[in-house]
C-alpha cells in the first residue's frame, strides 16, 4: 500500500508532539495555583479528566486533518484503495489517544512541566521500543514484551487490518490511562 510509510511517519511525529501537548494539561495549573479552582468547582474529577482528555484528542485529530490534504492528492491522481487508509488512520488515532492518557497521567504526577514531557516522551518511547528487546528474550518474554508494543498493534492498522484484539489493546490501555489520572487528581483534591 503507498500511504503506509505515510502513515509510518505520521506514528513517529506523534512520539514526539504529543508528549508536548499533554505536559500542561495538569502540571502547569499545579504550579501556578489554579488546580484549586478546577478541583473545587462543580464537576466531578471523571469530567475533568474525559474534558482534558478529549480536547486533547480533537487537537490531535485535527493534526491528523491536516494530512488528509495528501490522501486527497493521491485520490485526485491515484485509484488508492479508501478501507485501508481510513483503518490506518483509525490506528493512527488509536494509538494517540494511548499516548494522550499517558500523558496526561505523567503531568498529574508532577508540578513541571518539562519534566512532565520528558517522563511522559521516554514512557512512549520504552512502548515503543519494548518489541525491540522481546527478540533477545525467551519465548514466554518475548509473547509479554509482544503483546505490550505499542507499535506491533499499529502495524496490522497501517496493513488495512482491524482486529478486535488491537480494539481491545487500545482501549484498555487509554481506560486504564484515564483511570489512574482520575486517581491521581482524585488524590490531589485530598493533598490540596
Amino acid at each position: 500500500m503507498a500511504i503506509r510509510p505515510l502513515l509510518q511517519n505520521v506514528s513517529v511525529v506523534a512520539l514526539f508532539v504529543l508528549p508536548l501537548i499533554t505536559m500542561r494539561t495538569y502540571a502547569e495549573e499545579k504550579r501556578s495555583g489554579t488546580i484549586e479552582l478546577l478541583l473545587t468547582s462543580p464537576l466531578t474529577d471523571t469530567q475533568i479528566v474525559l474534558g482534558k482528555f478529549f480536547g486533547a484528542v480533537a487537537l490531535y485529530a485535527l493534526m491528523l486533518a491536516v494530512t488528509w490534504i495528501h490522501i486527497g492528492v493521491l485520490f485526485i491522481y491515484g485509484n488508492p484503495e479508501l478501507k485501508p487508509i481510513l483503518s490506518g488512520y483509525l490506528g493512527l488515532l488509536l494509538m494517540g489517544a494511548s499516548f494522550l492518557s499517558i500523558g496526561l497521567l505523567i503531568s498529574s504526577l508532577t508540578r513541571n512541566q518539562i519534566v512532565a514531557g520528558m517522563v511522559t516522551f521516554a514512557v512512549l518511547l520504552l512502548l515503543w521500543t519494548v518489541n525491540w528487546m522481546s527478540e533477545s528474550a525467551g519465548p514466554t518474554m518475548q509473547k509479554v514484551l509482544s503483546a505490550l508494543s505499542i507499535t506491533d498493534h499499529f502495524d496490522d492498522f497501517s496493513k488495512g487490518v482491524i482486529s478486535l484484539s488491537h480494539l481491545v489493546y487500545y482501549l484498555s490501555f487509554i481506560s486504564f490511562g484515564l483511570f489512574l489520572t482520575a486517581k491521581s487528581v482524585d488524590s490531589e483534591r485530598w493533598r490540596g
